[in-house]
């Protein structure tokens, strides 16, 4: 098979295994409307080398936080927020993945989706891997983010994007916001020391199905055009610039949340979330940006 797909029950039992080339082309099976979502796609398919040594035999994924893995946060994450199923594309070190949701997430239907390219493509590409396997409202999730549950369930409505005020010395994309909190336009990989930054996106969004039609075929285009070294972003962007994607912005300056890139990120993810319980003033982290896919 050029490509494996592992779905598990709500217990974790495996209920079947299955290639792309049977899965079918048409939009229908999965799609429940644009209710709550209870569908989230993780890109986990980078070898997250800025984060190493932690990462030379261990998926960013899976690197730790007070002994709990970023992974293991984010499915405790979707639970407590009523989501259903997960998911994940995989590359490197995928088997260690795999093998952790196996016993870690029980309650979620999991399906893994290969991207054997991670090595030599970017994010854009990772999730073009997954168009098949959504066919229904989904909230997109980097596989280094930290956040507290509360806000994940800010994004369980389509057509949305987390932001927070954009803070030097952080990096990434960054978007201007209208007065009603509707995204304008983008700035793919954000000059730190440029002026009008606006606000940083925190790697979340959530995509309705109509939306996520018109994305999966800008990404088919880019794609057979070669264009896999991009950022999906640069999809976003296009489609917010050409009036064919809205993006209601959900700010999480008032949460607590992380993006994990560096040794210099994990350590402040540690003392973020050293106690769970204690309330405590939104922290932001450095984001770097880097050209290995997601």
């Amino acid at each position: 098979m050029d490509e494996a797909i592992v779905s598990r029950t709500p217990t974790g039992g495996l209920i079947g295994c299955r290639g792309e080339q049977e899965l079918p082309s048409h939009w229908g099976p999965y799609d429940t409307g644009d209710g709550l979502i209870t569908t989230a796609l993780l890109l986990a398919a980078g070898a997250g080398t800025r984060l190493q040594p932690l990462t030379d035999n261990c998926p960013k994924c899976l690197t730790e936080i007070h002994g709990v893995p970023i992974l293991g946060r984010l499915v405790s994450c979707l639970l407590a927020q009523g989501f259903r199923r997960l998911v994940v594309v995989v590359g490197y070190r995928d088997q260690q993945i795999r093998h952790y949701l196996e016993s870690h997430a029980s309650g979620l239907t999991v399906e893994f989706v290969d991207c054997r390219e991670y090595a030599t493509t970017n994010n854009i590409y990772s999730l073009w891997r997954a168009r098949e396997y959504i066919r229904e409202p989904f909230v997109l999730i980097e596989s280094d983010l930290v956040l507290d549950p509360r806000l994940l369930g800010l994004m369980r409505v389509g057509d949305q994007i987390a932001i927070a005020r954009f803070e030097s010395p952080m990096l990434g994309t960054t978007v201007s916001i209208d007065e009603s909190g509707r995204v304008t336009s983008f700035r793919v990989g954000a000059d730190p020391c440029a002026s009008g930054l606006g606000y940083k996106t925190v790697n979340l969004y959530s995509l309705s199905t109509a939306s996520w039609r018109e994305v999966s075929q800008r990404l088919d285009q880019r794609i057979a055009a070669g264009q896999v070294h991009d950022y999906y972003e640069v999809v976003f962007a296009e489609m917010v610039a050409d009036g064919s994607l809205t993006l209601q912005s959900v700010p999480f300056d008032d949460g607590r949340w992380c993006e994990i890139d560096t040794l210099e990120d994990l350590r402040a993810a540690e003392g973020i979330f050293f106690d769970a319980r204690r309330a405590c003033k939104p922290r932001l982290t450095r984001r770097s940006w880097s050209l290995e896919g997601s």
